[in-house]
């Protein structure tokens, strides 16, 4: 598996074969999106909302978005936020890690948390945040399984949803 920063077009669009990609690997988790809330209609995500959320996600310059890849398919997608909106957070944060939903259970989202965190390592970070959805027990119990811990239970920025903060120390290589 290799990670795949996703580049926009000079016109700031999304080439048609990635939004395609992208826009089925987000469709196939649909439980996940009822749960968030993130699209109106969890069971018909369109490739212009994929679009437009990928566009206000790479309007940070402190975003990134990365394609996980395995031979030329894609398995999987990241968000990264180096830099929190809050000046007294100082660690960088997951802010998505999504597997196609038809891959789920072979290994490729503990991959893709690896290859992340060991890229934030590698930038210097010496720790990395993510909030999961108080709901979602499955996520939960995925990042708690790769030894990310809890630290604080509060609201999201965007939406107000009720969500546990985990933390996991970036020292040292990865044990996974």
């Amino acid at each position: 598996m290799f990670l795949d920063p996703l580049r926009l077009s000079p016109d700031g669009d999304l080439p048609g074969p990635v939004l395609t990609e992208v826009t089925a690997l987000y469709a196939s988790n649909h439980a996940f999106h009822a749960l968030s809330g993130d699209f109106p209609d969890p069971y018909a995500i369109r490739p212009e909302q994929v679009a437009a959320e990928l566009a206000r996600e790479l309007s940070d310059p402190h975003t990134e978005v990365l394609l996980a890849r395995e031979a030329s398919l894609l398995v999987g997608i990241a968000v990264t936020l180096s830099e929190h909106p809050d000046p007294a957070d100082p660690d960088p944060w997951i802010g998505l890690l999504m597997v196609d939903a038809s891959l789920h259970g072979r290994g490729h989202g503990r991959r893709l948390a690896a290859l992340v965190e060991d890229r934030l390592r590698t930038a210097g970070h010496t720790a990395v945040r993510l909030a999961v959805l108080e709901d979602n027990a499955q996520g939960l119990a995925f990042w708690t399984a790769l030894g990310w811990t809890e630290i604080d239970r509060r609201r999201d920025r965007g939406l107000g949803r009720p969500c546990r903060v985990l933390r996991k120390p970036l020292t040292g290589p990865d044990p996974a």
